[in-house]
């Protein structure tokens, strides 16, 4: 079982403030998850050959394409930010986090 100051430490890499009850929930759960991850000490890879992926594809990227704007397009997108200084836009968080 991992110990609260474990749990407090990989909280603290994540940037996350847990109270003690989350603390306590996500000692548990963490100590679950590397128990069933430890299980895969046991299994038997002889001649397993390594894989880093499965698919077959590399780099799969596209060419980044410069589209030109009307003024007006620009003046659109500008104004839908709350704030903003000289070419520094300010908007709204858009990632919602949920217990």
């Amino acid at each position: 079982m991992l110990s609260t100051e474990e749990v407090k430490k990989v909280a603290q890499l994540a940037r996350l403030n847990l109270s003690e009850e989350e603390l306590e929930l996500y000692r548990g759960q963490l100590s679950s998850i590397l128990d069933y991850v430890g299980q895969l000490k046991e299994v038997n890879t002889d001649g397993v050959e390594p894989t880093s992926q499965v698919t077959g594809l590399a780099n799969v990227t596209r060419e980044d394409i410069v589209e030109k704007a009307s003024v007006d397009e620009h003046e659109r997108i500008i104004s839908q930010f709350p704030a903003k200084r000289k070419w520094i836009f300010e908007s709204t968080g858009s990632v919602h986090l949920s217990h």
